[in-house]
């Protein structure tokens, strides 16, 4: 379906238009601060856009695997800077590190690709039944990196008391990452695009769909929410990711539509909105948007 769009939803901060469909009123962003990249938020101790991260020496236009320490878990992207990522055994995926602004190698450098930031046309524009949407402007093959799903990282705790002050009226945006790793250990993200955040707020859920989450680290270890095409996406489809994660066992990434853990008074309880219904209309639909039941103990 061919819809009309006009203006740029980034004001010029991306390096293409995020075009924003013209039925589409100006009041729906009158509160929305658009970033290129998530920012530090409340009860989060480490600043995403200070450099923590080593960079590699390697003086080359395009860094190689058995030499580039960023590398160290081999090479992500092909030359078309495209995902290539493989499942491990046991269905987990091995971390993703591209060449940070400390590294001597090229900035047409092969493992750089999340940190350019969105470089294929979207759309946002209005759906029948499920607020707004993204729809590819273009044909992306899989592996295509779409955008990041940026906004405000916060603390488990700001997070927890973001959720409870939500009405059942409410849209929900905070995303938890749970990272597993070695010795049963988890580490936690929280990112809420409510306020401040860029197009990838404006994808919706889908239970079959044509996106994947993959945790990319840059400068930082926090890592960015990268969205990349996991398959070859026709031009006006709508872009969808699936808020549960459910790709693989290393990376748990959940959008919630109740609280987050920690210990709920009843007045709490009371304050927790009912499962909201899945208009994804895929085949496999479950009936709701996803539900983490963990984050309620």
């Amino acid at each position: 379906m061919m819809r009309s769009y006009s203006q740029d939803m980034s004001g010029g901060l991306e390096n293409v238009p995020v075009l924003i469909e013209n039925s589409v009123p100006k009041e729906a962003f009158s509160n929305f601060q658009y970033v290129l990249e998530s920012v530090q938020g409340p009860g989060c101790d480490i600043d995403p856009s200070v450099v923590t991260l080593p960079g590699c020496s390697c003086r080359v236009q395009s860094c190689l695997p058995n030499s580039c320490p960023c590398l160290r878990f081999g090479q992500m992207y092909d030359s078309k800077g495209r995902l290539n990522q493989q499942q491990e055994d046991g269905d987990f995926s091995r971390p993703v590190f591209e060449c940070n602004a400390l590294c001597a190698c090229s900035e047409s450098c092969q493992n750089r690709v999340v940190q350019k930031g969105v470089e294929v046309r979207l759309g946002v524009f209005s759906t029948d039944d499920r607020g707004l949407g993204v729809e590819a402007l273009e044909r992306l093959p899989c592996g295509r990196f779409v955008c990041e799903y940026a906004g405000e990282i916060i603390g488990s705790q700001e997070a927890r008391s973001r959720q409870l002050s939500q009405t059942p009226l409410d849209m929900n945006y905070i995303i938890a990452l749970q990272e597993h790793s070695g010795e049963d250990r988890i580490t936690q993200t929280f990112v809420d695009p409510v306020t401040i955040g860029n197009v990838g707020r404006f994808i919706n859920h889908s239970c079959k769909p044509n996106l994947v989450m993959v945790p990319v680290r840059v400068h930082s270890l926090l890592p960015r929410l990268a969205l990349f095409a996991n398959r070859d996406i026709e031009r006006y489809e709508e872009l969808t990711f699936d808020y549960a994660g459910g790709q693989n066992s290393s990376t748990d990434t959940r959008k919630w539509d109740k609280a987050p853990s920690g210990t709920l008074t009843g007045a709490d309880v009371d304050k927790i909105p009912l499962r909201k219904v899945c208009h994804c209309g895929a085949s496999n639909c479950t009936g709701f948007l996803p539900l983490d039941m963990s984050v309620l103990h």
